[in-house]
């Protein structure tokens, strides 16, 4: 027995709000029904092979780095980075390493995220 990936899960102040900042970062329609409680990306068809996007509001904020994080690759990492930037996010970091590049942000909430260059090949 294994278990399978269902749902990627956010805490937040506003569920909505945040939840439309990853709509436009993914390229897929938040959910019907959305409330500044609970939004969700996908849910319908998680559990298919495309995780989906869970957004719970919280009475705290956030305080301390995630010690988990998502990493999305992309084939043009200036652009799609600055993209994102103009959504809302923070860039935090450029990095590289053993060949990869990748660009740390926050989203709006202040949750890390990556953005991969797509390797070449």
């Amino acid at each position: 027995m294994s278990a399978t990936e269902f749902a990627i899960t956010l805490d937040c102040a506003n569920a909505a709000g945040l939840a439309a900042f990853w709509s436009e970062v993914l390229g897929r329609p938040v959910d019907p029904g959305a409330t500044e409680e609970f939004a969700a990306i996908g849910l319908a068809e998680a559990g298919n092979g495309t995780p989906a996007w869970m957004f719970h509001q919280v009475p705290e904020t956030k305080t301390a780095k995630n010690r988990a994080h998502v990493d999305l690759v992309t084939a043009d990492l200036a652009a799609e980075v600055d993209r994102v930037v103009r959504l809302g996010a923070s860039r935090i970091a450029d990095l590289e390493e053993a060949g990869a590049r990748w660009t740390t942000l926050t989203d709006p909430a202040g949750n890390e995220f990556d953005l991969v260059a797509q390797p070449a090949g």
